[in-house]
């Protein structure tokens, strides 16, 4: 079936409706949303039972650059600056040096593995293949972690959600770089160097300033009905992209920005727009996905699945965890929590909308490289998307569903204060709070323990609770000085918080 005028409104609101079905369905078995989109879409497409022909990359990207606006000023919006603000840092070195590292290792071993399957890539091409699979998928990890309502220790929620919303660029950027050299071989490298942060520098001011004055619009422009307000909030967030892109900054990265900004400010009717907001990013990422399937042609991917399948797991085992672990190298952090970010390593629709890229120019291995980009994506979020609950509990660095109202409390007081932390001490067998009640440790009132775990389970102690060898507790509190004496206190003998802070 070739889509005409006539039946893409119905061939469209079937395929919506059998997404939604199998959306509603999937979780049962333990399968991502997003997967079954996907899969809906491919076996609609021309090699499947829907017989749907559709073979139009700049089609396709156009859609994916529509969706990826919703999706990523959709994020934004959602975001909470005052849980990003403590773990900003790690953030930015994760959505900036992070993506770097994964591009090249991956490409480095692109380029010396890639013979194996009887076809050369030069070095360029290998980094652009690299460069496109760089970055994690905001609306894969935004939907699954979402979905999943998984409750993450410490700040690693708003840490993974903050690092896929902004990392985007920084693929993008990488991508648009070594598809130039590609091109143009002859090119000057300093020159792509010099693209490279005038992008990331304009994309970064323009959505702060552009952020500023959507504020400034919304709030002082006066519409009749309340329902026009998330329509002027589409306006603004298209002209933030395109404006962006207009002065050579990096579009998707001034959206988020922008998103963030405006999520965190008192806006007229703001619950109306983040409401519309919410299920429009939904609809974008269904059609999104909906739209790469039936893009892809199955039997191409299945040629590749071989080389495909070494790239994805040196992707999901070596290239993701090594960036990871040099990208947070200053950062005090559990190797546990290391561990989970490197696991969230999710790649989706991003990744796949930006193998169009090479599609367009008409390189020579852009089919190639398309097909490998989608068999990386569709295996990433089998592998990874399927077990992130499972990961996450053998790590250990989440809590029963019993703890959420507790968890809720922690996580604004963790918003109003920003130096504010959640830290975990093993109690071993010769500290000095081994066998006390925690009422007997005089603990400050800006830090009580949240949780304590104990022989596997959690326990939710009160002053009365007695501390025992080889617990687990989970400890908030206002500052770290205060934590670090607190911790003090419970190793050594005949001590106290007030003899120690004295």
């Amino acid at each position: 079936m070739n889509l005409t005028i006539e039946n893409i409104l119905l061939v469209g609101s079937i395929l919506l409706f059998l997404s939604l079905i199998a959306g509603k369905t999937s979780y049962r078995f333990g399968v991502p949303t997003l997967l079954l989109f996907l899969g809906v879409g491919m076996l609609s497409g021309s090699e499947g039972i829907g017989g749907i022909r559709f073979d139009n990359p700049r089609t396709a990207q156009f859609i994916g650059i529509i969706a990826l606006n919703f999706i990523l000023f959709s994020g934004g919006l959602d975001t909470n600056w005052k849980s990003v603000r403590p773990v900003l840092g790690q953030g930015i070195v994760l959505s900036t040096l992070g993506v770097l590292l994964t591009a090249v290792t991956l490409g480095t071993f692109i380029y010396y593995i890639f013979p194996l399957s009887g076809i050369s890539l030069s070095f360029n091409e290998s980094m652009l293949l690299g460069s496109i699979v760089s970055s994690t998928d905001a609306a894969a990890v935004f939907s699954i972690l979402r979905s999943k309502n998984l409750l993450l220790k410490t700040n690693l929620k708003p840490t993974l959600e903050f690092e896929s919303g902004s990392n985007d660029p920084m693929a993008y950027v990488l991508t648009i770089s070594f598809l130039s050299l590609v091109q143009f071989p002859e090119m000057n490298e300093w020159l792509v160097i010099l693209m490279f942060f005038k992008q990331m520098l304009i994309g970064g001011i323009a959505g702060f300033i552009l952020g500023k004055l959507s504020e400034v619009t919304i709030n002082r422009i006066k519409l009749d009905f309340e329902g026009m307000y998330p329509v002027l909030m589409i306006a603004l967030m298209f002209f933030i992209f395109s404006a962006t892109d207009f002065i050579g900054g990096n579009g998707f990265l001034a959206i988020y920005i922008a998103g963030v900004f405006l999520g965190n400010k008192e806006l007229t009717y703001k619950q109306t727009i983040l409401s519309v907001y919410d299920g429009l990013a939904w609809l974008m990422q269904i059609v999104l996905f909906l739209t790469l399937g039936l893009l892809v042609f199955p039997n191409q991917v299945y040629d590749v699945m071989g080389i495909g399948l070494l790239i994805s797991l040196f992707l999901i085992f070596i290239a993701r965890p090594l960036s990871v672990l040099i990208s947070l190298a200053p950062f005090k952090m559990k190797r546990r929590r290391r561990m989970y970010i490197s696991w969230v390593g999710l790649r989706g629709a991003v990744p796949i909308v930006f193998a169009t890229y090479p599609l367009i120019a008409g390189i020579e291995n852009a089919n190639l490289i398309f097909n490998i980009v989608f068999f990386i994506s569709l295996t990433s979020i089998i592998i990874q998307g399927t077990s992130l609950p499972i990961v996450a509990k053998w790590l250990d660095v989440t809590l029963p569903q019993n703890f959420s109202p507790v968890l809720a409390e922690v996580n604004e007081k963790i918003a109003a204060t920003p130096s504010s932390t959640l830290q975990e001490v093993d109690i071993l067998p010769e500290y000095y709070a081994v066998g006390k009640k925690i009422g007997e440790l005089k603990f400050p009132g800006s830090t009580f323990i949240v949780v304590i775990k104990r022989n596997g389970e959690y326990i939710r102690p009160g002053g009365s609770t007695v501390i025992n060898a080889k617990d687990r507790l989970m400890i908030y509190t206002n500052n770290m000085a205060d934590y670090k004496k607190v911790k003090s206190c419970m190793k050594n003998a005949n001590s106290n918080f007030e003899e120690t802070a004295a």
